[in-house]
Formats: C-alpha cells, structure tokens, sequence
C-alpha cells in the first residue's frame, strides 16, 4: 500500500490502497475538450422560434444548471475516492506466535487395559485416565503444532504435526486398546516420532511418550532408536505410567506385586536425548508430570501486534450514489 497524505477532514482515514485510481479525477474535463470528429458537418440553423432557443442559452448559465453540474462533480470525485479504496487501520491484534513441534506417542497396547488408575470416584482404565490427562495438557497448548501417534505391536501416526489441536484431542479421544496389537514397541515409536520431527526447525522437535510396560515388539531397540532421536535433534520425555502391578481391588492394591514398567531404559533414553524421565503411579501423578512438561517446554511468548486493515470505499461510494441521485432528480432543463 502507498502511503498518501490524506486532508484534515479525512485524518480518521491511515491511506489509499490504489491511489492512482485518482488520476481519473480530471476524466471529464479531458472528455469535454476532446477534439470534435473529423467531417462534422456544420450546425443546423433553425430561422424560427429564436426567442425560446435564446431563452434556454441563458437558463443553461442560471443557478439551477450549475447546481445539476456541481452534484455530478462531487458524485464523480466520490466515485473516484471509493475506486481507490481509502482503508482505517483497526484495533491492535496480537495473534499467537508459534511454539513447539511435539508428537505425543501414546501406548495402547493390551496392558493399558488394566483398570486401577481412579478419575473423579471412578475405577477407571490405565488408557481412559492417560485420555483425560492428555486432552487438558492439549488445552495448553494453543500455539504449538502436534501430532498425535499410537503403539502397540507396531507404531502408526493418527494426526501428523498440526496447530488443530481439537482434531488431535478427537483422535486421542477414539482410540482404543489393541487399535494398534497387543505387544509393545517402545523403538518403532520413538523412530516414527523421530520420521516426523526431522523437517522441523531445530530446537522445537520434542516428543513425549507414555508407556506401562516393557518393549518386546517392533523392528528396532529403543536404546538404537533414542541414539536416532539424538543425532536428529529430537529431545525425548518419558513417562512410565501404571500402578505397581499385583493385585487390585476396586483400585485399592491388596496384593503387591513386580513393576512391570522398565523404568530403566525409559531414564536412558531420556538422557540420552537431553529430555527427562518421570514415573506416575496414578492420575493425580500423571497430571503433575504434564504440569511440569508444560514448564519445562513453554509455549512461546505472543507474536507481533498488528492491525488489520478495514476497507472504507463503501462510505464515499454510497456518497456518490446519493448526488448522482440528487443531480436525477432536479428539473430536466437544470440536467
């Protein structure tokens, strides 16, 4: 947009998007002293009625004419201004600045069926409480891209990086256990995650990855995968998720038993690629470690104010309808 200086009586206005449009203005003076064509032949002469002929010469040059020929200027010079589109800046918008690029790799294998995690006053299942712990962390997450993926005995992509979050939190919300087997592939996830990160700006590539048990799937280690997240810049967050097995009753443990979480290789794995490790043994744990993820990994600060440009052309062409409608009306021998 060219920046043009604008009258007083016009300073609410910030600029012209066309201003060249305005070289029109003089379009009508140019066409009244346009050259007759060529082989005009000569004025006809009419002997009689002299006096009405002279009559309406003088009425031409009265007040009323030149009240008929002012409101056709000002409709003109109207339509001219609307044509170049004269804008007013709105109020200050500061629109989010983009943040992370985060993949959530979510376990559905056959063990987080186990229903001994409590959500409210409810016994509720290891992947439902995991579901509802991940949609409030996704609620805080506005101005980063995320992508959702699932594992079990193999490793697939639900959402690929996206700032549509509520796609992301539907997807989270219709998957089940067993959508993707049975077994546990701990390597194969971190690799895909890994796939869909390494085209992202460094230092943005993060992935977070809730697993409760032990990887016996897939084509690759985990430990093979986490030296691949490294290489690709790509900082990994663990979270061993699941109570402390044996056996449970209405969610109460009554019979203690072996962790079946290898919390072992989940620790190097996130020290390996610069993330951290943590361990929930319940909802209310699970919530605090996706707190703490939410501080270790901000979204960034708001971006740039800018203020969006608000079309006015419809004020001065309105105007211009209005004295040309004017100049319709006044009497025939004033037009």
């Amino acid at each position: 947009m060219i920046a043009v200086t604008l009258p007083a009586w016009l300073s609410w206005l910030d600029g012209l998007a066309w201003p060249w449009m305005l070289v029109a203005l003089p379009l009508p003076i140019l066409m009244r002293w346009w050259p007759s064509r060529p082989g005009a032949g000569a004025a006809l002469r009419v002997p009689y009625a002299a006096d009405q002929l002279q009559s309406l010469g003088a009425a031409s040059g009265g007040p009323g004419p030149r009240l008929g020929r002012a409101l056709l200027w000002l409709a003109w010079a109207c339509l001219c201004v609307a044509a170049a589109r004269p804008q007013q800046l709105g109020e200050a918008v500061t629109p989010p600045q983009q943040g992370r690029q985060m993949m959530l790799a979510v376990d559905v294998s056959g063990s987080m069926s186990e229903a001994d995690m409590m959500l409210g006053n409810q016994v509720v299942e290891r992947l439902t409480a995991a579901k509802a712990v991940l949609a409030d962390f996704l609620d805080r997450r506005v101005g980063d891209r995320v992508g959702l993926l699932i594992f079990g005995e193999r490793a697939y992509t639900l959402t690929p990086l996206t700032a549509d979050l509520t796609s992301v939190r539907d997807q989270l919300r219709d998957s089940v256990v067993g959508l993707a087997g049975r077994e546990t592939a701990i390597g194969d996830a971190i690799a895909l995650a890994v796939k869909r990160l390494r085209e992202q700006p460094e230092g943005q590539r993060v992935l977070i990855l809730l697993t409760d048990g032990v990887s016996n799937a897939g084509v690759l280690e985990p430990l093979r995968a986490a030296e691949l997240a490294q290489t690709e810049g790509v900082r990994v967050y663990t979270v061993a998720f699941g109570g402390d097995g044996g056996i449970s009753l209405f969610g109460v443990q009554i019979a203690p038993g072996e962790d079946p979480v290898d919390e072992a290789t989940l620790n190097k794995i996130a020290e390996l690629t610069g993330g951290r490790s943590f361990r929930a043994r319940n909802t209310n744990e699970l919530a605090g470690i996706y707190a703490e993820l939410e501080r270790l990994e901000p979204v960034k600060s708001a971006g740039p104010a800018v203020r969006p440009r608000i079309e006015r052309y419809a004020m001065p062409l309105a105007l211009a309808l209005l004295l040309a409608g004017l100049a319709w009306l006044l009497p025939r021998r004033w037009r």
